[in-house]
């Protein structure tokens, strides 16, 4: 009998409240970045009506025991990053020239630097740098579209990015920036082979009709995007089904940095180890770890050894070397390979000690605002969706 399921995964905008806190996050991590490649970056943001809220620890080691605003002009680099959202309009409440700004920012414990420092310390077991804290990361790719990511979050994503562009680009002027996206996916036999139905809820302006955007929307966005062979005549097109989103962005719903994991990785499709990635410098395995295992998973599907590949490992704080290492491929390994040989070859041909994967992966440099939206992973041109290590593990396998 021929297995048949539906699959829904959801993408986000970048003036949903919660990728404004995301892109203010990494926009302070950038920076601090920037100014020092050595930095410790923990940015947490909060966003409600006119209000943005930072907290976390920052230490710049470069700088000392210098305020952090005496080194970055963190008010500048909050409105720049609301201003490159879209929140400039006049009827804005959330405005960029206009948010109250509270900085609960301090500098990193001390506690938790000594474990993650490459230095000895009283009570830690080793002189090398440990993980920034104890967790579960998994990494997962397919073979279902060109970037190796499963095929709804592939399309939610492809959706929210082209409402940007246009909204941007000035061709539909009633659209703001809070939005949404959603696709579902029918598989037969573990096949993608259509689409159900999708969902945009995009903002808008008070004085454009439903009847528009839901036109203009499904012409030039929706038919433009998506494989025209996906779409049927049973497609079911779910355009601001409320019928009316006008009060949208902070104004309408508070955010937080951090709370949209399942778009950033995999649209729920792939298991998520629960630590969200914004704000965070790469001494965080919540981050590094997550990139890490995209890469490893990425390189053994495009190696040709599975469809399907995640890949779990995990830490304790301070400590070095993973717990824990375990490939999957959900019966979709080829040539003969067991799992087990190919998780030994990945422990070969990869280091997953949180130093080793900075260095891998080249990762202390300003380069996480590109991050932000839109997923981290599938996306050309971050180092962790390079498959430079598919001779490698054709060799250890060999």
């Amino acid at each position: 009998m021929a297995k048949s399921f539906v699959f829904s995964s959801e993408s986000v905008g970048e003036g949903h409240p919660d990728k404004v806190a995301d892109l203010i996050s990494d926009s302070v991590l950038d920076a601090c970045l920037a100014v020092d490649r050595t930095s410790r970056v923990a940015c947490e943001t909060m966003v409600k009506s006119n209000m943005v809220i930072l907290a976390g620890e920052i230490t710049i080691p470069k700088h000392g025991t210098k305020p952090i605003d005496h080194v970055i002009h963190v008010g500048q680099i909050v409105r720049d990053a609301i201003r490159d959202i879209g929140y400039t309009n006049d009827d804005d409440v959330f405005h960029a020239d206009r948010i109250f700004l509270n900085n609960y920012l301090t500098t990193q414990s001390p506690d938790i630097a000594q474990g993650v420092d490459a230095r000895k310390a009283k009570g830690k077991k080793t002189a090398e740098q440990g993980a920034g804290d104890q967790g579960i990361m998994f990494g997962y790719a397919c073979t279902e579209t060109p970037e190796l990511m499963p095929t709804p979050i592939m399309f939610a994503h492809r959706l929210g990015r082209e409402l940007t562009r246009i909204r941007k680009s000035g061709k539909l002027p009633w659209l703001r920036p809070d939005a949404k996206s959603q696709v579902s996916v029918r598989y037969e036999n573990d096949k993608p082979v259509e689409v159900v139905n999708v969902v945009i809820s995009t903002q808008h302006s008070a004085d454009v009709a439903h009847a528009t955007i839901e036109k203009q929307l499904i012409e030039n966005v929706i038919r433009k995007v998506l494989p025209a062979k996906m779409l049927t005549k049973n497609t079911e097109f779910l355009i601001n089904p409320t019928g009316r989103f006008v009060v949208g962005g902070p104004q309408g719903d508070s955010g937080l940095t951090g709370r949209k994991i399942i778009v950033d990785t995999y649209g729920g499709w792939g298991r998520h180890g629960g630590g969200a990635f914004s704000g965070k410098d790469p001494s965080k395995v919540d981050r590094s770890a997550a990139y890490m295992g995209r890469w490893v998973a990425k390189n053994i599907v495009a190696a040709g050894l599975a469809t399907h590949a995640e890949i779990q490992f995990a830490y304790a704080i301070g400590h070095p070397k993973p717990v824990s290492v375990r490939v999957e491929t959900f019966g979709t390994s080829l040539l003969g390979i067991s799992d087990e040989q190919i998780t030994e070859a990945v422990n070969q041909v990869f280091s997953f000690k949180p130093a080793d994967i900075v260095t891998q992966l080249d990762l202390l440099r300003p380069i996480y605002r590109q991050t932000t939206n839109y997923g981290h992973f599938g996306k050309a041109g971050m180092p962790w969706e390079r498959t430079n290590k598919v001779a490698a593990l054709k060799a250890a396998l060999a």
